[in-house]
């Protein structure tokens, strides 16, 4: 039996998102049995990663909510700044994470965290220029591979994404 059977997760997309970020995270949740829906800003139905490669859409942030998934993965590269962008998008982060429902971050992910107002009072860690940020969101900036911190995993960079990937896995698991 599949671990993650019955559990469902979003991964949020938006163009110039990291392309191992986005697509390690989504086949190994679904490798584990998840269902994972790819929830995009709404202004497109495929979203490009940095190199060009494309990740299609399930729905758009403005069609699901926070009550939909038991998690939310956020890719890093430069989708975070886009998808802070859009309202609907920074709500669903921010709903989920005030609902108890995980939410997982990656490099440059952090910057949603800070957005939906999830880093205050926690330990965070993400890519290194975006200390700054956290920390002026009221985070503790922690240089580790992966930081659980309650309802809250953050990663650094690809290289962690081994780190990343078993952290969620393992907390759906238990919650």
């Amino acid at each position: 039996m599949m671990s993650l059977s019955g559990k469902r997760v979003a991964l949020l997309i938006e163009d110039e998102y990291q392309i191992l970020e986005g697509w390690y995270p989504k086949l190994r949740l679904q490798e584990a049995g998840a269902e994972v829906k790819v929830i995009g800003s709404g202004t497109k139905s495929s979203y490009d990663s940095k190199e060009h490669y494309p990740m299609e859409v399930d729905a758009a942030a403005a069609e699901v909510s926070a009550s939909d998934f038991h998690a939310i993965v956020i890719p890093g590269g430069f989708a975070p700044d886009n998808m802070r962008l859009h309202p609907e998008m920074v709500a669903l982060v921010r709903d989920a994470h005030e609902s108890g429902k995980l939410v997982a971050a990656i490099c440059h992910a952090g910057w949603m965290l800070c957005s939906a107002g999830v880093t205050k009072g926690r330990k965070i860690t993400g890519y290194l220029p975006i200390k700054d940020d956290v920390q002026n969101a009221g985070g503790t900036w922690v240089d580790e591979p992966v930081v659980i911190d309650g309802n809250v995993i953050t990663s650094r960079t690809p290289v962690d994404l081994p780190d990343f990937g078993r952290a969620i896995v393992e907390y759906l698991e238990k919650n």
